[in-house]
């Protein structure tokens, strides 16, 4: 797993120091614990350097691995790198010099691979292709030590490493025991990443599981092609030559299905983006008419959002709406449908839903943000949301006469002081099209004296 990469194009502030230092942007526990890591690493590469002995078989099993993750990182440049947290199959060539080398070699295995992958992949801000490397060190390192340790007998000699160690993979019992260190890695590995996203997020942000099923499913495959690859090269590093085609081709598999899914979601909050949501928004509220069912639509405004931009910043920005997209989905049914619209609204599809269930859904969100803890310098910023909700039947019978309805709905709760949820007057008339999201602030009603 990787943090988050964003490309160096990520917007900033070119007229401002922090603009052209992007680091100085994140939060200050996230630089004290990126800091620790990278500390922790170079001091125990300077501590392993001395222990080690460098042969001329270990140098060479290195570099061949090396050439054979340059290969892999060549052959997948071509379809891009998704943004966010990822997964890959990188591991490959992490897990053989976890088991076939000392652990020095683990701490310098991430070097050239992410070297590579800034180079020709796709350029990133350097921080977090460091933390990335410096967290793939520290989780190889230790999980080598593990190894060695385990057929050496001691901690200095895994620290050293045991120089035949790897003969125990031709054994049931030495694979079990690489399975579990290279499990070992990518567990700390994923622990590691995930201090650091809820570091980033800030308090009262919640996170979606960093494991899941298909995570998992990655990881243990990941795995499995790891500790045969070191079986392969522990064999004869000629083989590798026939290692590197399948790992490619696994590589490229699950690149392509990570792309697919970045396409059809917004990478602010990770929801699916407008046209996805409205696909999808279709066929359930086909499916609802088709079986005399109902559904309902909600269409939620953070208020005075533009306001927060300016006063705070647009980073805090991205902030509140991280937080209220995490907010609004925890409190959703799986079967429920949740989007971002642009700007500062997101849509919601409530299928089964009747008026009064939907009207209680949406003023459950509406509390559950209204309670959000986000604070800029240690002072509390409060945040509101209004919604607009339509029901199909009662005001709409497709999907453009629901947003219809919904969004004037929307418009009556801002226009009647916000943070609050209302429906429509009426059966609205439509135009056939469905409305966007609004890019400006509605204005305050004209008092009526002065009108």
């Amino acid at each position: 797993m990787s943090i988050s990469e964003k490309p160096m194009a990520a917007r900033g502030n070119p007229s401002g120091e922090r603009g052209r230092w992007p680091i100085l942007q994140q939060p200050r526990g996230l630089l004290v614990y990126m800091g620790f890591l990278l500390f922790a690493v170079l001091f125990l590469f300077g501590a392993t350097i001395a222990l080690t002995g460098v042969l001329l078989t270990d140098l060479t099993t290195f570099l061949a691995l090396v050439m054979s993750a340059s290969v892999c990182v060549e052959a997948i440049r071509r379809l891009g790198m998704p943004a966010g947290l990822t997964r890959d199959l990188l591991g490959a060539w992490w897990f053989p010099v976890v088991v076939l080398l000392p652990p020095l070699y683990s701490l310098l295995m991430p070097l050239p691979v992410y070297l590579m992958l800034q180079l020709r992949a796709r350029p990133a801000m350097a921080h977090r292709r460091v933390f990335n490397a410096v967290s793939v060190a520290l989780s190889g390192f230790l999980a080598s030590v593990a190894w060695h340790a385990y057929w050496g007998g001691g901690l200095l000699e895994g620290f050293r490493g045991t120089q035949d160690a790897h003969e125990n993979l031709a054994s049931g019992a030495g694979v079990v025991v690489a399975l579990l260190c290279c499990a070992g890695f990518t567990v700390l590995n994923t622990l590691i990443v995930a201090v650091a996203a809820r570091i980033s997020s800030g308090p009262g942000h919640s996170l979606r599981p960093m494991w899941d099923r298909e995570a998992f499913i990655v990881d243990a495959v990941e795995l499995c092609v790891g500790v045969t690859v070191a079986i392969l090269a522990h064999l004869t590093l000629f083989l590798l030559v026939i290692a590197i085609p399948p790992v490619v081709l696994l590589q490229r598999s699950l690149l392509y299905q990570q792309l697919q899914t970045a396409a059809r979601t917004d990478p602010k909050t990770g929801l699916l983006n407008a046209p996805t949501w409205e696909q999808e928004a279709a066929i359930e509220i086909a499916r609802a008419r088709s079986s005399r069912s109902r559904a309902a639509v909600l269409i939620v405004d953070i208020d005075h959002f533009k306001r927060v931009n300016d006063n705070h910043g647009h980073l805090f920005g991205d902030q509140v709406l991280l937080g209220v997209a995490t907010t609004i989905a925890q409190q959703l049914r799986q079967s429920d449908l949740l989007g971002r619209f642009g700007g500062e609204e997101f849509v919601v599809l409530l299928p089964g839903s009747d008026t009064t269930e939907a009207w209680q859904a949406a003023e459950r969100l509406r509390s559950q943000v209204g309670r959000m803890e986000i604070s800029v310098n240690d002072v509390p910023v409060s945040i509101t949301i209004s919604i607009g909700v339509a029901v199909i039947g009662d005001h709409g019978n497709d999907l453009v006469e629901l947003l219809t309805a919904a969004d004037l709905a929307l418009y009556r709760a801002k226009e009647t002081g916000r943070d609050r949820v209302c429906l429509p007057a009426g059966r609205p008339g439509v135009s056939g099209r469905i409305p966007g999201p609004r890019e400006e602030e509605i204005p305050e009603p004209p008092d009526a004296l002065g009108a």
